[in-house]
């Protein structure tokens, strides 16, 4: 199977964006990444279209083929909730370990969280502390602060609700 990936410049960064004729495999953040020969196919085109949609205020959820071979289905199905989390929301690790229905699944969620190899689109970074406070994220507090506070600036309703 063919493989592709490129960068984007973002405000967060530069994003590596990787795909196969499946779908998206990978959204990364890259800063120290230089793609030397980049190889778009229809989705990475797409994906970089989106993000930078998403990026500009203009988009609010993203309609792109995901290819997630190999990971476990517990990881899937966290990955499948994540995904249900409206824009500029938030929501609990122990929201979500409810949600599967197993409360004392809060640190499996939360591994399963951080192992999200497809940031942004699947939104790992809208899941949040049960005080309420801005914890566990790959890329930094300070990238996901930035990502939520842009959603709700740039969400329908504008203020903080959970989920």
């Amino acid at each position: 199977m063919n493989v592709y990936q490129d960068t984007l410049s973002t405000p967060i960064g530069n994003l590596l964006l990787r795909a196969n004729d499946l779908g998206l495999t990978e959204v990364s953040l890259a800063d120290n990444i230089k793609v030397i020969s980049p190889e778009s196919n229809d989705i990475i085109l797409n994906t970089k279209c989106q993000l930078d949609e998403y990026f500009k205020g203009l988009r609010d959820e993203f309609d792109l083929p995901l290819h997630l071979a190999g990971y476990p289905e517990f990881h899937l199905r966290v990955w499948d909730l994540l995904m249900t989390i409206p824009y500029g929301k938030t929501c609990s690790y122990l929201d979500l370990a409810k949600k599967l229905g197993d409360p004392n699944s809060v640190r499996a969620v939360g591994a399963a969280n951080g192992k999200n190899p497809i940031a942004i689109v699947i939104p790992c970074h809208r899941v949040i502390g049960s005080q309420g406070k801005l914890v566990g994220y790959a890329w930094g507090i300070e990238v996901k602060r930035w990502l939520l506070s842009h959603e709700i600036a740039h969400s329908p309703v504008p203020e903080h609700m959970l989920f």
